[in-house]
């Protein structure tokens, strides 16, 4: 397994922008598929972006796509969720997600969670 940590949330205007980073423990960091999850206060945990192992394939919630990119630095263990144009629908608890296969994480298949990062979007 591998320990996931998640920083960057915080509070921001309709339409403004956060970055949300992960960092992972480990020597195998490449060898994980990775991703974003975000839940909202009364509702289920949602895929939202999901990374290949190698960085080359991405893939996206319909609700984020064109204006959520993630990306990843195999080199520094780490991986990143840009946000822009923030929603209020956008704010939820947003959770790092690690597993063996990217077609796992974009169904929920996941073998590392992180702790979470709230994120809040006032209108």
């Amino acid at each position: 397994q591998v320990q996931l940590v998640e920083t960057g949330g915080g509070l921001v205007q309709a339409g403004g922008s956060l970055r949300l980073s992960c960092a992972a423990s480990g020597r195998t960091f490449s060898s994980y598929a990775m991703g974003w999850f975000r839940q909202a206060p009364g509702k289920e945990r949602e895929f939202v972006a999901a990374v290949s192992r190698n960085g080359g394939s991405t893939y996206y919630a319909d609700s984020v796509k064109g204006r959520f990119t993630i990306s990843r630095d195999n080199a520094k263990n780490m991986v990143f969720l840009q946000m822009n144009s923030l929603k209020p629908e956008d704010g939820a608890v947003y959770y790092c997600a690690a597993d063996t296969f990217v077609s796992g994480l974009r169904v929920g298949v996941v073998g590392s969670w992180g702790q979470g990062t709230q994120v809040t979007v006032s209108s």
